[in-house]
């Protein structure tokens, strides 16, 4: 995302975006950064309200049109790019042995099961083991925070990744890449049937947003009374 205050003498810092999980051991919390390498030029927020008229006819009448049980549902969309190009110049040993193979694998682990560091482990050791009791558990998906800037920080779920490699490197890895993230924003609601040390981060996350979004709508109202004097002829 290119810098738009450049060229002025006091350019501020661009912060960069970041995909954290939160994946706790024994009830703490060690977060996975996934930064981004480039901040996404276009960022696609999307709301769908609960919809009344959507219901069986007999729910209809119990309801009046603007009934709203629910939070809107939330969704992000954007693309990012990657390209090892300035970690081979620095001399990055990962970068110039494997691209940018690591980035698309830390992406991936979102999506992924996961129990933990050591969870993980012993997972992996039981299945090398070929141990029957763990295909009976119902692995689940660290929480996961979509962080841009101060702006937004809420808990989500990656529902779709789609890379398109652009450029590879000798050995066939990944060298310049476009990645199409979807990411579901989770309501404090969906973390009710489990109480953890993320869960509580998660809800403590959305809710901050929330409230830092009420403020900016009434700060809105300032701009109230411009707006209505514009709309009156002169």
């Amino acid at each position: 995302m290119p810098n738009l205050f450049n060229g002025y003498p006091l350019s501020p810092t661009v912060m960069r975006g970041a995909l954290v999980q939160l994946l706790e051991e024994f009830g703490i919390i060690i977060p996975n950064i996934v930064p981004f390498q480039y901040n996404p030029a276009k960022i696609t927020r999307s709301f769908t309200p609960w919809n009344p008229f959507q219901t069986s006819p007999q729910n209809q009448a119990a309801q009046t049109p603007l009934v709203q049980p629910f939070d809107p549902e939330e969704t992000y969309g954007f693309e990012l790019e990657f390209d090892a190009a300035d970690d081979i110049e620095m001399g990055n040993p990962i970068a110039m042995a494997t691209g940018i193979a690591s980035r698309l694998a830390a992406l991936r682990k979102l999506i992924e099961p996961s129990e933990g560091l050591i969870g993980d482990l012993v997972g992996a050791a039981k299945a090398l083991a070929g141990n029957p009791a763990n295909q009976a558990e119902r692995p689940t998906i660290p929480v996961t925070l979509l962080i841009l800037g101060t702006a937004v920080i809420v808990p989500v779920r990656v529902t779709s990744i789609s890379t398109e490699i652009i450029e590879f490197t000798p050995n066939l890895y990944p060298l310049v890449a476009k990645t199409t993230l979807e990411l579901k924003v989770l309501t404090p609601d969906v973390f009710k049937c489990k109480t953890t040390t993320a869960t509580g981060v998660a809800i403590a996350a959305y809710n901050l947003n929330k409230v830092q979004e009420d403020a900016l709508a009434i700060a809105n109202v300032v701009n109230v009374g411009t707006a209505a004097a514009s709309m009156i002829p002169v």
